[in-house]
């Protein structure tokens, strides 16, 4: 008994001793911007890029660099990744097509014999006349006895106690 309360008493100690560490005090180290500025007045990113207003990088000339026009680079498509949607926002379904696959997409992995997917005609004999079914008896012994329930009875059993 006395083990036992030793060990309750050391536990609590080390509980409360662990309480009272100090915390890291997070203003001493500060993280450096993402940019700095020249005399001039201009950002520099941190792989010495110029920066705009905006923070997108410029080259010498002032233009930004590795814009998208994603309307431009879109015009005339007429897939859609969400065509046949319901679109709450606009009120109806979803414009346009679900794009086709590319071609040479039905061959390759995963397409062919012994993959999920097999060709149409691939060759592959039916198998019923590669597996044979094996004798019934293969099965194993069947069950005997009281099968065991799964769910405790509700009968409790008597336990002795141990000292």
């Amino acid at each position: 008994m006395a083990s036992v309360r030793f060990l309750a008493v050391t536990a609590a100690g080390l509980v409360l001793a662990g309480c009272n560490q100090p915390a890291p005090l997070y203003t001493l180290v500060k993280d450096p911007p993402p940019y700095r500025t020249q005399q001039n007045g201009q950002w520099i990113d941190n792989e010495d890029y110029a920066m705009d207003a905006q923070g997108f990088r410029v080259d010498k000339q002032g233009n930004r660099i590795g814009t998208v026009d994603i309307p431009g680079k879109t015009a005339g498509e007429q897939s859609n990744a969400m065509a046949g949607f319901y679109i709450s926002s606009i009120g109806r379904n979803a414009p346009g097509n679900v794009m086709v696959p590319s071609e040479g997409a039905g061959s390759g992995a995963g397409y062919g014999p012994g993959s999920a997917n097999p060709v149409p005609g691939g060759g592959m004999p039916a198998p019923s006349s590669v597996i044979s079914p094996g004798p019934a008896s293969s099965l194993g012994p069947g069950a005997t006895g009281t099968p065991t329930p799964i769910t405790p009875s509700s009968t409790p059993t008597p336990t002795t106690p141990t000292r």
